[in-house]
């Protein structure tokens, strides 16, 4: 099976929420859909499952124009943000329930409950209700539900942002594995980077209802063709800096000056902007062949394993990722510090002319 958006826009009220939208998915994969909020998530997701009709374009299901189609008529399942649950039935009777409306033989519904249980992990909550369990258990229950109905087509729409940091994680290192025993279309729905890398699969940036790029998640993080994929694709947000390119040197905007080497070496004179995240800055002291910059912090933040050092130089803010705990007062004077080998520098029209070999 084969899901087609082709050439798809929808305007709502005057507003476009979806502006030419083409794209592909085949069975036994799993796309993310990843953008901050307004991008489109959502609006595709329900293009997809046909409970919004688009504007301009056609829904394909295997090459057939399924644009008109009623969601009845689809393979489709689909998991919220806000996990919807029978509050009255067992879990059991929750995830059983779409079984029942199709008019399954009990004995096929028994067997297809205790299997979607098994691989949620939910064998030992079978006789209790929903307000018995937990947040990552009632979120089990729903995706349970939307799995045993055996919908060619399962759409989660970032389930995993009401849950605390534990169970996100727990559920996080889960789902690949459900996916693939599942075998069908998935598309994730997130803001966050970080659960894009983590679930891997192809991901589809998207910037105010347009698709940036589509591609591996992997490839898509270590070469985004523009800027913009590249802060969409960063979390903490991107750092910036200007810089121009003369005679083989470097000037960067309100900064030093220095031999063109690394990846520089290899661009044309002209004006670029370089990008780096936060893992991608360091702050040190003398390191040869590598560019420091004076800075103020401004903020840490600091979450155990690793510190969030806010910077500020001149008129730009940068943030640095650095390992362990480093208790940096506001004020403090430190040099934030690029390598050349090791950032993304985009040209005046914000497309990727260089990155890192390896990240």
């Amino acid at each position: 099976m084969s899901v087609t958006l082709e050439h798809v826009s929808r305007t709502v009220e005057g507003i476009t929420t979806i502006r030419d939208v083409s794209l592909t998915l085949e069975r036994g994969t799993l796309s993310v859909l990843l953008g901050p909020t307004l991008a489109g998530k959502t609006s595709i997701m329900r293009l997809l499952a046909g409970l919004d009709k688009p504007s301009q374009g056609r829904v394909l299901v295997d090459g057939k124009d399924v644009t008109g189609f009623d969601v009845r008529k689809r393979s489709v399942a689909m998991v919220y943000q806000q996990f919807i649950n029978y509050p009255s039935f067992t879990v059991y009777e929750n995830i059983a329930s779409p079984l029942r409306v199709q008019g399954k033989p009990k004995a096929e519904i028994d067997s297809r409950v205790r299997d979607a249980a098994k691989l949620l992990k939910l064998e030992p909550y079978l006789d209790r209700t929903p307000l018995q369990l937990s947040g990552g258990q009632q979120q089990r229950t729903a995706i349970a539900r939307a799995l045993v109905k055996g919908a060619d087509l399962v759409l989660l729409d970032e389930p995993l942002a009401n849950l605390d940091y534990k169970l996100r994680e727990e559920l996080r290192t889960e789902l690949p594995r459900i996916f693939e025993a599942s075998g069908a279309i998935f598309v994730y729905a997130t803001t966050e980077p970080s659960e894009a890398l983590l679930l891997g699969g192809q991901t589809v940036c998207l910037w105010e209802g347009e698709v940036l790029q589509v591609g591996d998640t992997s490839k898509v993080y270590r070469n985004p063709e523009t800027l913009r994929v590249a802060e969409v694709f960063s979390d903490p947000p991107l750092n910036l800096v200007g810089l121009e390119k003369r005679d083989g040197f470097v000037q960067y905007a309100g900064g030093i000056r220095a031999p063109a080497s690394g990846l520089y070496a290899s661009l044309l004179d002209g004006s670029y902007r370089v990008g780096f995240r936060a893992h991608q800055l360091e702050v040190a002291n003398g390191i040869a062949g590598r560019h420091a910059f004076a800075a103020e912090v401004t903020v840490t933040e600091i979450t155990g394993s690793e510190s969030f050092v806010h910077l500020k130089r001149d008129a730009s803010n940068w943030v640095a990722v650095l390992q362990g705990v480093h208790d940096f007062p506001p004020g403090h004077q430190l040099d934030a510090v690029l390598d050349p080998n090791n950032l993304f520098i985009f040209d005046s029209a914000d497309r990727l002319v260089a990155a890192p070999q390896a990240m």
